[in-house]
């Protein structure tokens, strides 16, 4: 059996590790390194998202999975625009992101959008749907005249399914079920014509029932409009069925990634074991959790202020001394698949072991 001390790091940004959604298309957007922290007084200091490094390519499904409280939405606002990494770089299309004036700004909204977790509250309550869809196409898609904003806007209901459109655009929010509503936010984005989508947990808040057919739509709108979508969330058996990457965060740190498939039907860090092993999956999505793993005791969410060694090491049953003290980077475990632990060996001996085959599931 090989040593985890054999497996090789990977060295962010260099391409040395394959992803998944390559092969679906071109390069769209790339994050090298995001760092971002807040002072919590007292000198006390959250790792929101610690060299993160991902791309996005076009007509590709990335998800970020992981708890509340592990960097998540942190990370889209970042990509989004919305804050500023202290260290790191973002760029779209080979371009280093520019949002430093409003123009700038809006500029790059018109290639980047973010849907956010509350249909409630994403949408303003004093304004009809016809108002959210005409405002960003008159914003993004230059002069029209009023029959073609009409047109853009009728068509972008129908591109969500909102038919007949009319029944619809006088209404307000609060006349909308929370699925009509995320349609419209879905509507809203797409009026900008982006090349990169972020969904930020976007099925989270709506009923259980209705959650699988807007990934559908989701997905179909992924392959109308040839986006980069980053499919945000805490729900690892929905990448699965959703996404063609799965990196999975903790504490503001990309823990381990690979191919959807094979990250959620052969978990190699300890912590990705403990998602897929609670997730409630027909195909039982968690039974190769190790038995170390399993008998893990429950303490306390990430919260990103372990500042030495492994950041999952209080809550991982097969933490050793060399976890408390040293943080391990990503090792590769095959050309398209890495996870950061000292542990490999004995979380996933199958995956690392002398004669293994990592790239299959």
């Amino acid at each position: 059996m090989s040593s985890p001390g054999a497996l090789e790091p990977v060295t962010p940004g260099t391409g040395d590790l394959v992803s998944a959604a390559a092969q679906r298309g071109e390069l769209a957007m790339q994050a090298v390194g995001l760092n971002r922290s807040y002072r919590l007084g007292r000198g006390a200091v959250l790792r929101a998202a610690r060299d993160v490094t991902f791309n996005l390519y076009r007509g590709a499904v990335v998800a970020l999975v992981g708890e509340s409280g592990s960097g998540k939405s942190t990370v889209a606002k970042l990509l989004a625009g919305q804050e500023k990494p202290n260290t790191g770089s973002v760029t779209l299309d080979g371009r280093p992101v520019d949002v430093s004036s409003r123009t700038a700004f809006r500029r790059y909204k018109s290639e980047v959008q973010l849907v956010f977790q509350d249909p409630f509250s994403s949408l303003n309550p004093v304004h009809t749907v016809r108002y959210h869809l005409e405002r960003p196409v008159k914003l993004h898609q230059g002069k029209k005249s009023r029959d073609e904003i009409e047109a853009e806007v009728v068509s972008l209901m129908e591109q969500v399914r909102l038919t007949p459109a009319q029944q619809f655009l006088a209404k307000f929010p609060h006349e909308l079920s929370g699925g009509q509503r995320q349609r419209v936010s879905f509507a809203r984005a797409l009026a900008a014509r982006p090349s990169v989508l972020l969904a930020d947990e976007p099925v989270s808040m709506l009923d259980v029932s209705i959650r699988l057919e807007m990934l559908n739509l989701l997905d179909d709108l992924r392959k109308d409009f040839h986006l980069a979508l980053l499919y945000i969330t805490h729900d690892i058996a929905s990448a699965r069925y959703f996404a063609d990457e799965v990196l999975v965060m903790y504490a503001g740190e990309i823990i381990e990634r690979g191919p959807a498939e094979q990250v959620t039907q052969r978990p190699a860090h300890p912590y990705t074991q403990l998602l897929v092993s609670s997730a409630p999956d027909p195909d039982n999505l968690g039974s190769v959790l190790q038995s170390g793993a399993r008998r893990g005791t429950r303490v306390p969410e990430s919260s990103g202020r372990v500042t030495d060694g492994c950041p999952f090491h209080p809550r991982c049953p097969l933490a050793e001394d060399r976890c408390r003290a040293e943080r391990p980077p990503l090792m590769r475990i095959s050309s398209s698949r890495a996870a950061a632990c000292w542990r490999l060996d004995v979380a996933a001996p199958e995956l690392v072991g002398n004669g293994a085959n990592p790239e299959g599931v």
